[in-house]
């Protein structure tokens, strides 16, 4: 299966087989990045991790006693 780097437009080949593949086929929302972007975003996203100002804002749960 060929597919295409949101972030670059690299054009590369994954096995039809593999489950990265199936994700991309049934589900047209799932977009691929190659594995340099991949560890570039990485990379940067630990470096502000690291410094103490990054926040994961996540959304809270609230439980239903329902």
């Amino acid at each position: 299966m060929r597919v295409k780097c949101v972030i670059c437009d690299k054009i590369e080949s994954i096995e039809d087989d593999s489950p990265q593949a199936k994700k991309l086929r049934n589900r047209p929302i799932h977009t691929y990045m190659c594995i340099s972007c991949h560890s570039r975003i990485e990379e940067k996203t630990n470096a502000r991790i690291a410094t103490g100002n990054f926040r994961l804002y996540r959304s809270v749960n609230e439980e239903d006693e329902w």
